[in-house]
């Protein structure tokens, strides 16, 4: 039986790190021909990343997979506000990467029917420079989106706007303008581009991964037809290597709270509190591993909570110094950030957080409405547990997903779909108000948006099934590999 092996390089960023993991994972538990390493690039970019980094051994994974750990590259600095680091720390890890690959060639060339041959790359959309590597070793490579179909059409749209009409991308950061983006159906705001193509030193770099992901054999998306179906043909031209949509590939309930917690009991807590809860009643605030908001913002949170009377789990995070590139940590006492007497008055309908196992969270009866910064690998955790959305974005490419939700696909509400925070400063303060009314839509019992997410969850669930879509695309994808 010829057995071969994938190499996946993710950004070390924890969306990334996750939807490179879970796709590694489906590899291998599709074909028993398969195995696959996912070589982890260090540093960092935050300390969550690193924790579940180190969750990841081999108790933790499917036989014939493997996470590795490059070496630590202190010198490269991680915190440098522009993107020019993805590059950087892409490029000083080449030699450890090809190291590592030569050696699984050499195995395989000194025992050819006992070890697998090197098939192919898989690299994260934003670090594509690693591709000449491919080219070294004589086997192709393919792209994997950590985002949707839509906005792998973003990026070819916008790079073909910048090169061919010379289009000077920053300057629709506060622009009245609309776009035709052919992976949408709606005009898209300019303002909601993501932040990346607003700053001059990173859209070198957003501009490369577009032009690069033309040459790849294919890509790779954590979606599925049925969600995002008009994205999906758009790029179905010839025009671009062939798409595989493959999700939703989302973290499996138990594997989740090793991450940001040491203690197993605070996973009992939540989910105890929960089992307490009636079903729908709850609404769910959580903002990704980098969401965290200002002592007047967190206000703005609680009078909304505490006015518009739902049962809440908020998880509450501290943002860093102010000027600072780093993740959120956890508050020592919540009293000295809520408003006076918040927790007293809301301890029969609410609990405040530090941490959150977000994927058996969502999968409990108890969660009615989920407010996000709408990442990508939380929007499909929402879809997949049928619950809606009301959008709150921050940074990145979250804008442009709350509208594909919102706008574009019916399947959320929106608090603010332009809302938007530099990593290193606060935002606009949303008010109490416009929070309020997000949460009482998201909680509506019988809306449209929540008959349509419900739908959609089925949906995504036989799109995995045998003869789904998603499961008939990673068939053919086996297919193509293994041809090789």
């Amino acid at each position: 039986m010829k057995k071969v092996e994938v190499v996946f390089i993710p950004l070390p960023a924890m969306g990334h790190i996750i939807a490179a993991v879970e796709m590694a994972k489906l590899f291998v538990e599709s074909d028993d021909r398969i195995s696959a390493s996912v070589l982890m690039m260090k540093p960092a970019l935050d300390s969550t990343t690193t924790k579940y980094t180190e969750s990841l051994t081999a108790s933790t994974l499917p036989n014939r997979m493997r996470v590795v750990d490059l070496p630590n590259l202190e010198h490269t600095d991680v915190r440098n506000t522009s993107t020019s680091w993805m590059a950087s720390l892409a490029e000083a890890q080449k030699p450890h990467v090809k190291e590592f690959v030569s050696k699984i060639k050499a195995q395989s060339e000194l025992s050819p029917h006992d070890s697998p041959q090197l098939a192919g790359f898989v690299l994260d959309t934003f670090v594509l420079g690693m591709n000449d590597l491919a080219g070294e070793f004589g086997v192709p490579w393919y792209v994997f989106s950590a985002s949707g179909a839509a906005f792998i059409g973003l990026m070819l749209y916008l790079q073909a706007l910048h090169d061919e009409q010379k289009a000077d991308l920053p300057e629709y950061k506060d622009s009245d303008a609309e776009l035709e983006i052919p992976s949408l159906v709606n005009r898209l705001p300019a303002k909601l581009l993501p932040s990346l193509v607003f700053k001059r030193e990173s859209l070198p770099h957003f501009l490369g991964a577009a032009r690069r992901l033309k040459h790849a054999r294919g890509i790779l998306i954590n979606t599925f037809k049925e969600l995002e179906s008009h994205a999906i043909n758009s790029l179905s031209n010839g025009e671009i290597p062939p798409v595989y949509p493959l999700g939703p590939i989302v973290r499996c309930k138990g594997n989740s709270y090793d991450v940001g917690s040491n203690n197993i009991n605070d996973y009992k807590e939540i989910m105890q509190w929960l089992d307490d809860q009636p079903p729908c009643s709850v609404v769910f605030l959580c903002f990704g591993s980098w969401g965290s908001f200002s002592v007047d913002q967190v206000k703005e949170i609680a009078y909304a909570l505490e006015q518009c009377g739902h049962r809440f789990l908020w998880c509450l995070r501290k943002p860093p110094s102010t000027g600072k590139l780093e993740s959120p940590s956890d508050y020592v006492n919540f009293q000295e950030i809520l408003p006076e007497g918040f927790l007293d008055r809301s301890v029969k309908i609410g609990k405040v957080i530090k941490w959150a196992p977000q994927v058996e969270i969502l999968g409990h009866k108890a969660i009615g409405g989920f407010v996000s910064h709408c990442g990508w690998n939380s929007t499909l955790e929402s879809i997949l547990s049928g619950v809606p959305v009301a959008t709150w974005p921050l940074y990145g490419e979250q804008q442009f997903n709350a509208f594909e939700l919102v706008i574009e696909l019916g399947l959320a509400v929106e608090i603010k779909i332009d809302s938007r925070r530099d990593l290193s400063k606060d935002g606009i303060i949303v008010s109490s108000d416009d929070i309020k009314r997000g949460l009482k839509l998201v909680m509506e019992p019988d809306s449209e948006t929540r008959k349509k997410v419900k739908e959609m969850s089925q949906l995504s669930r036989k799109a995995l099934m045998e003869d789904g879509s998603s499961y008939s695309a990673l068939a053919h994808l086996i297919e193509d590999i293994m041809g090789n």
